[in-house]
């Protein structure tokens, strides 16, 4: 059953302005009796202002009246024309002022690690625009260099039943045209926990890049020492009668 528009306020206006019981505000309004009882002793919705579902074209006064009068009658939300389809979300996903710094990152986890989706996909996914996704692959975005992938779930910019319903859209419709993941592609797939999990990759400094194996001595077997001279040989130094 289709709720009222602001239906916590909808349902204080009428515990204040109807003597409708607890159990017909809470149908129509779509809460618990016990709430709306917790409205009428001030314990719930405390500070909230009233919303009149007459002014606002929700219900009418005489079908208010009825209901007053029959305590089984239950009261039915009239139709809006405007509000069809509103539940649909339409456009871009909202993404919040606080995590829109984080999507690009978690485009570039997308990008690297699910090649397979569509930039359709990813659109809907963590709500960017396809030049953003296009520079992101092509590396050409101007922050590109201080970007980390990271997982747009971890990042709350999605849920996980989206994510894997995404993905297995994308290789359903790979191996429709022929193109099924290889095994190598499957193994370089990771996991949400996984990701988080690597460590970062070393990196040698490209002043020193190279030189890994140099060593300061060569070892080799085949280069011998010259041996000393003898003690005895050094000091029996022939006399000068001996050169006679």
């Amino acid at each position: 059953m289709a709720k009222p528009i602001m239906a916590k306020a909808t349902a204080v206006w009428l515990v204040d302005n109807t003597t409708l019981s607890f159990v017909q505000i809470a149908a129509f309004c779509g809460l618990h009796e016990l709430e709306v009882q917790g409205i009428a002793d001030g314990d719930v919705a405390a500070g909230v202002k009233g919303f009149d579902p007459i002014a606002n074209n929700q219900l009418t006064q005489a079908e208010i009246s009825v209901a007053e009068a029959d305590p089984m009658a239950r009261l039915k939300l009239k139709h809006n024309p405007a509000s069809e389809g509103e539940e649909k979300r339409r456009g871009p996903r909202y993404t919040p002022l606080s995590k829109r710094q984080d999507r690009p990152n978690s485009i570039l986890w997308l990008v690297k690690f699910h090649p397979e989706l569509a930039d359709a996909q990813i659109t809907k996914l963590v709500g960017t625009t396809k030049p953003t996704i296009q520079a992101i692959r092509e590396r050409t975005h101007w922050n590109i260099n201080n970007m980390q992938p990271i997982d747009p779930v971890a990042l709350g910019l999605c849920k996980q039943t989206e994510l894997d319903a995404a993905v297995q859209k994308a290789a359903a419709k790979r191996a429709a045209e022929g193109n099924a993941m290889s095994d190598d592609e499957r193994r370089k797939l990771l996991s949400t926990e996984q990701t988080l999990g690597m460590d970062a990759e070393p990196r040698i400094p490209t002043a020193i890049s190279g030189l890994e194996a140099f060593t300061l001595g060569d070892n080799s077997e085949d280069e011998t020492e010259a041996p000393l001279p003898d003690a005895d040989s050094f000091f029996n130094l022939p006399d000068d009668d001996d050169k006679d």
